[in-house]
């Protein structure tokens, strides 16, 4: 038996109409017969094409509400006959069941009803039951039916129908069913993870319908992808396509600005997802230059981003780095001329969106999971632990660098002062060898440390830390606190004229 098939009927019930007129002017002009429901039977018949109501077929009219229109055997009959089968072909005769050859279905928008913050009920409501259970059955018999699932697909399936005239392929038939089982899949994603936001079931159900192939990943020989919304979340205004690389910087980048959203103007410059730059001052194009002079050297191809607008000032000075990304929240039309003379830079405004608060990564042969840390130090949450109190310059610089640190690789150290960002050990196997190695940058780049704060990400479970911290000059500590040995790094404190304060938080970022 040919595999291509001539269609001569099709279902039409769909919750989205944009787009559909041109397909169903088509249909007709085939000669196809049209059954539908609804709204949609109304759509049809405004455009002076006859209809079969779906409730002439099945000697039912649409109960409860609309809950019910569709589920009725003489329509998934007419879906799910396998045409090629006798005892098929007989009962579809037997109890006078119309053939369907095309299905064009969408779903009620339930993600869309959720994010709108409407009510219980109004969102059971948009729990579609007979669309999904038609495009489950359209697409199970692909072999005979050709199911359309979304209006995003209209624009394909008329050229299909057009270009064959009427007649479709089983390639095509298979390759809509694809589209469908990705749409039904996501869908019911979304309403478990809506019933399970208390998270009861300890179960994992992610789905991205939006993805889009990489160059490559973390390096050339390596295939990459991004699944994600990136358009919702950025407004990309000029620049190459970003990497793999590009990509985590960027996150690296967003996550750490968002500790800063409503503070003064404060620029980081970030390079293998950690800040190698980070200032807050009165005027963004200060913040933009004490960051760069935090680390010029690893600043060259780095992320760079902003808390408030850039202006003309500021992008003249960042106009003179090699950087591959920058991001603000807006841009002067003078800056933006400025920046746009480097053809590669990737220049993007960051909208204002929710990130997820759950992050995933794999493991071994699963995923670990985790809630984000979402918990950033405040003043109320420093505890003085010392004889010597924190001046409240110090807390300011406290918690800036208690900032920075939650979003720097760990084991890490943080070394701040006057609400700049003067070194870090990152990524070290030990927490001397962090503070040695951002006192070892620091003082590479002419910073003096004296009275200068520092930051730690877990506690000191020996006071060499802090010793090694004021034999640079370091007046203040901010650290979790919490080893059975605390009392050791106090004690040095006290001796030594040193304040510390804990947290009670520690900001592990492996």
């Amino acid at each position: 038996m040919s595999t291509a098939k001539k269609a001569s009927a099709a279902l039409i019930s769909v919750f989205h109409k944009d787009g559909l007129e041109p397909i169903v002017k088509k249909l007709d002009e085939l000669g196809v017969t049209l059954y539908s429901t609804g709204g949609t039977e109304k759509f049809i018949r405004d455009l002076g094409i006859d209809v079969v109501p779906v409730e002439d077929v099945t000697s039912y009219p649409s109960i409860l509400g609309g809950r019910v229109k569709t589920l009725h055997p003489k329509v998934f009959g007419g879906i799910l006959n396998r045409q090629d089968n006798e005892s098929d072909v007989s009962q579809m005769k037997e109890f006078d069941i119309p053939q369907l050859d095309i299905v064009i279905v969408d779903l009620y928008p339930f993600e869309k009803t959720v994010a709108s913050g409407a009510s219980e009920q109004d969102i059971i409501e948009k729990i579609d039951i007979g669309g999904i259970s038609l495009i489950r059955a359209a697409a199970k018999n692909f072999k005979d039916v050709l199911c359309v699932s979304s209006m995003e697909d209209y624009e394909d399936f008329l050229n299909v129908i057009s270009e064959g005239n009427g007649t479709t392929t089983l390639e095509d038939r298979k390759r809509f069913a694809t589209k469908a089982f990705n749409i039904s899949s996501h869908y019911d994603t979304a309403i478990f993870n809506y019933f399970n936001k208390e998270k009861e079931e300890t179960v994992l159900k992610i789905s991205e319908t939006k993805g889009q192939v990489l160059r490559y990943g973390e390096n050339p020989h390596q295939k990459g992808f991004f699944f994600g919304d990136f358009d919702a979340m950025f407004t990309k205004l000029h620049g190459k396509e970003l990497s793999y690389n590009n990509l985590l910087d960027v996150d690296a980048a967003v996550n750490l600005m968002g500790e800063f959203k409503n503070d003064d103007p404060t620029f980081a410059i970030l390079k293998h997802n950690n800040a190698c730059g980070l200032a807050t001052r009165s005027t963004i194009k200060q913040a933009y230059v004490d960051a760069l002079a935090g680390d010029p050297v690893s600043a060259f191809g780095g992320i760079l981003i902003s808390n408030v607008e850039i202006d003309k000032a500021t992008a003249e000075e960042i106009h003179e780095l090699f950087c591959e990304v920058v991001i603000a929240p807006s841009y002067s039309d003078e800056a933006l001329k400025i920046l746009k003379g480097k053809k590669n830079r990737i220049i993007l405004i960051q909208n204002d969106i929710e990130l997820p608060e759950t992050l995933v990564r794999t493991c071994l042969n699963g995923v670990l999971v985790q809630d984000k840390d979402s918990k950033t130090d405040s003043k109320e949450d420093l505890n003085p632990v010392t004889d010597k109190k924190p001046t409240a310059e110090e807390i300011e610089d406290l918690i800036f660098a208690s900032k920075l640190c939650k979003h720097t690789k760990s084991n890490t150290i943080v070394l701040a002062k006057n609400r700049q960002l003067c070194a870090s050990g990152t990524g070290q196997t030990s927490r001397v060898d962090a503070l040695n190695q951002a006192i070892h940058k620091a003082k590479s780049f002419d910073f003096d440390l004296e009275g200068a704060v520092m930051a730690s990400d877990a506690f000191f479970p020996f006071p060499d830390c802090v010793e090694i911290a004021d034999k640079a000059g370091i007046k203040s500590v901010i650290q979790p606190g919490g080893s059975i040995k605390d009392q050791l790094s106090i004690d040095y404190c006290n001796e030594n004229g040193l304040s510390m304060v804990m947290t009670g938080t520690r900001h592990f970022k492996h």
